[in-house]
């Protein structure tokens, strides 16, 4: 049996952008829904092969105190892959100053930290994240209409502050073939995000992004890639 076809996908990403070099240590942060399991999923499965690159990895939870406990069937999942998973706890709305109101920024911010930390304690110098293709152009028409900024989330970022690499695999995979790989494999009904969900931005984005690309994937590929080919003597 061949490989999931949407692997080829995250393949060439981290060939073309190095993602894994021989030796490193990376930690996936997983949330527990479907593109953090997908990570995991396509990792577990690269430590098989025969090729490629030697490298290892671990995958760790950050809980809040107010989302649910991992899903057992999915742990189970990661123990069948073979994954070696933690959970970690963070309070998130202990933190919040006086006056303020939680948020999804806050709370990732706050998950991120803890991520960071967790990693450096444990020797990883990488942290892959599940952002994908959808992702990534959202949060360009974010900046881009709210900032004024031409910017997103970039497939590899070094950290000036810490010794570690943020590394995004799913940068060329849409986020329908990742709902379409799921329930092919039969744990998207396994899969939850948060219930607080109070980011009306990014979804209103994600709908202007719908409507930009008719969703075909090879138009978001052709925004992805206008990035890396910028023609500065023709913009103001």
């Amino acid at each position: 049996m061949g490989q999931p076809r949407l692997y080829s996908r995250i393949d060439s990403a981290v060939y073309e952008y190095d993602m894994l070099p021989d030796g490193c240590r990376v930690l996936v942060g997983a949330s527990g829904g479907k593109d953090s399991t997908l990570l995991v999923e396509y990792f577990a499965n690269r430590t098989k092969r025969r090729t490629g690159s030697r490298f290892s990895f671990s995958a760790v939870y950050m809980q809040s105190d107010f989302a649910p406990p991992f899903n057992a069937e999915l742990a189970q999942r990661f123990a069948d892959w073979k994954v070696d998973f933690a959970t970690q706890e963070v309070d998130v709305i202990g933190r919040l100053k006086p006056g303020r109101k939680m948020n999804c920024f806050w709370c990732s911010m706050q998950r991120r930290t803890e991520l960071i930390r967790y990693a450096m304690a444990h020797g990883y110098d990488t942290i892959a994240l599940g952002h994908h293709l959808d992702d990534i152009l959202e949060t360009l028409l974010m900046n881009m209409l709210i900032k004024s900024t031409l910017s997103t989330m970039p497939p590899v970022v070094q950290y000036e502050k810490y010794p570690l690499r943020i590394i995004r695999p799913l940068s060329f995979v849409p986020v329908d073939m990742i709902v379409e790989h799921a329930a092919e494999q039969g744990w998207k009904s396994m899969t939850c995000t948060c219930a607080y969900q109070d980011n009306s931005g990014r979804k209103e984005m994600r709908r202007r992004l719908a409507e930009l690309t008719d969703g075909d994937v090879n138009k978001k590929m052709h925004l992805f890639n206008a990035l890396k080919d910028i023609r500065k003597d023709y913009l103001p």
